[in-house]
């Protein structure tokens, strides 16, 4: 037998087939009672018309008919089709298991209890058991969730490694900087990009729709978009490269308003592009429905720039919409924060609501003199905190730095 023969043999009825004693149609009743009385573990006796079944005889419903009065007088010397199942759920040996479960399913709770024929070329094989196919049904999935588990974990490593370039690049440009990526599940929707450049650097941070591996999918094309974008345009109008991203992500996913268009979805992402000026020390940026937060060092308020209020490559989204760059010109000691909203719409604390960007602001303030490393750990030990039993709604990315031009590494 080949491997996939195999296989298929695995899982499929002959697997559950068990011989069994069997009883020709024209045998008496007492003659069910002898074979019932030396077989005690025996639930179930196949009644067969030559090599084909054609009932069954279940232990209990037989033992409790002829422990009545007078049944065992009546019934004794007639055939055994008295107390027969003559609609018994009956399968070729070559079905697969997880057809068999449904025709179980179908037929009732008679073949759970008693069982299932399994015949091959018509001849009668074997008697299966229903409680053995409850076993082989949950070790089937339990090996395919097995699998699936195992190839999340793969892809997680794939997803780390590809941003993998963009944490290093930060380390080496940025002394006094966080980076938070938390997905929710072991991949996630959100992602980040930071790269250098000659005369600045160009950060990203992004929340693609959903979370998981459908968000793990959208985050690959829409990062490579990005990339692309960067080749072709460059890192200094941020606003120009949404656009871009837009374009080539309603072009990848087909995603049109257009009724002669119709998209099978309605993915896209928001986000924050922002390049910085070494020489001048301004930040532009541009938003997608995501916010950044800018403290300035001789200032008590935080200034918050929410951008536009659309997201990057939704079917509604034109295909020609255009952001806006906002520049800002930073001081030694400033601190600039950018999260996607994971952190922000997670419910908890006290009265079971966001965590807010109110409450981010303040963080801020109260960790204004905090070295940035450390003011990543403590927002995350303040994050999980406010979660309290709450489950996780969403992925987390923070990306955060503090300006401090001598500590600026000029190399690429």
């Amino acid at each position: 037998m080949s491997a996939i023969n195999s296989a298929q043999s695995n899982t499929s009825a002959r697997a559950l087939a068990v011989a069994v004693p069997t009883i020709s149609c024209d045998q008496s009743n007492a003659q069910v009672l002898e074979v019932f009385s030396q077989n005690r573990e025996l639930i179930s006796l196949p009644v067969l018309e030559g090599e084909h079944p054609i009932g069954l005889i279940s232990r209990n419903i037989f033992m409790s008919q002829m422990s009545k009065p007078y049944y065992r007088e009546l019934y004794e010397k007639k055939t055994c089709i008295a107390f027969m199942d003559k609609n018994p759920l009956i399968v070729q040996a070559d079905t697969y298991v997880e057809t068999l479960a449904a025709l179980a399913v179908e037929s009732g709770d008679k073949t759970l209890a008693d069982g299932f024929l399994v015949i091959e070329n018509g001849q009668f094989l074997g008697l299966g058991s229903g409680l053995d196919l409850m076993r082989m049904m949950v070790d089937l999935q339990t090996e395919k969730n097995l699998q699936v588990m195992q190839s999340i974990d793969y892809a997680s490593t794939i997803q780390r490694a590809m941003m993998s370039t963009s944490r290093k690049a930060m380390s080496a440009t940025l002394k006094d900087a966080c980076l938070i990526w938390e997905p929710r599940d072991l991949v996630g929707g959100d992602f980040y990009h930071f790269e250098r450049f000659n005369e600045g650097w160009f950060a990203a941070v992004a929340d693609c729709t959903g979370h998981g591996v459908p968000g793990a999918f959208l985050t690959l094309i829409a990062s490579s978009l990005l990339s692309q974008g960067l080749s072709k345009l460059g890192p200094k109008d941020p606003a120009m490269l949404m656009s871009e991203v837009n374009r080539g992500m309603k072009q990848a996913l087909g995603q049109y308003a257009d009724q002669n268009r119709l998209s099978e979805s309605d993915d896209g992402m928001d986000a924050a592009f922002f390049w910085f000026n070494d020489a001048t020390s301004e930040l532009t940026c541009a938003n997608a429905k995501a916010s950044l937060f800018i403290l300035m060092p001789d200032q008590d308020e935080i200034q918050t720039i929410e951008g536009k209020r659309v997201g990057i490559g939704y079917v509604d989204t034109p295909n020609d919409m255009c952001w806006d760059n906002k520049t800002i010109s930073l001081t030694d000691g400033a601190i600039l924060l950018s999260a996607t909203d994971g952190i922000i719409d997670q419910i908890g604390g006290m009265k079971n609501i966001a965590f807010g960007k109110q409450r981010l602001r303040k963080f801020m303030l109260r960790h204004r003199d905090t070295s940035m490393p450390q003011f990543g750990q403590f927002l995350t030990l303040e994050q999980k905190a406010y979660q309290g039993l709450h489950r996780r709604r969403d992925d987390i990315t923070v990306f955060g730095f503090r300006l401090n031009t001598p500590h600026i590494s000029r190399s690429i």
